[in-house]
């Protein structure tokens, strides 16, 4: 079982930068077969990175949905059948998943861990919700790569 966990974001942008906070938290106790990574804004080497053959990737970003500073969310991505207008120069995950796909190669299943912004303005730094959401988000994604390592151990048991 082969994982990616792929924190993105700019910390130039204020709390658009919780995904490398993540990232890099995680980074210092990952288990073997889990490559944990902060692309920050190298939508193009994510791209790459996400058709280089793992089982399952875990993506770390800001994501604006309407709900409280500092709200997680968990979303499933459908990477299938992704389309548009790829765009090298582009970190939005649609652009990078529309990349990868022009590439060519199969993406793996991808969960999403995303962070609901205060703020994504020039400055360095999160404010204080999504700071707060750092230790939640670090518990949530080792969760999910702990089952996924189980659930990866088990199909290769059967």
């Amino acid at each position: 079982m082969r994982l990616l966990i792929a924190g993105v974001g700019n910390i130039f942008f204020g709390d658009d930068g919780f995904g490398s906070e993540v990232a890099r938290a995680l980074s210092v106790d990952a288990p073997a077969g889990v490559k944990v990574e902060d692309f920050g804004i190298r939508g193009l080497h994510l791209a790459y990175e996400l058709l280089a053959g793992y089982d399952r990737a875990i993506v770390i970003d800001a994501v604006p949905r309407g709900g409280a500073p500092g709200t997680l969310y968990l979303i499933e991505p459908d990477v299938s059948g992704t389309r548009g207008t790829p765009d090298a120069h582009g970190m939005d995950l649609a652009s990078v998943f529309a990349l990868a796909a022009t590439l060519g190669g199969e993406l793996p299943p991808v969960t999403l861990v995303g962070c609901e912004p205060a703020e994504a303005e020039e400055t360095i730094g999160l404010s204080e919700p999504v700071r707060g959401a750092i230790a939640p988000a670090l518990e949530l994604v080792r969760r999910l790569v702990a089952d996924a390592l189980a659930a990866g151990s088990g199909a290769h048991a059967a």
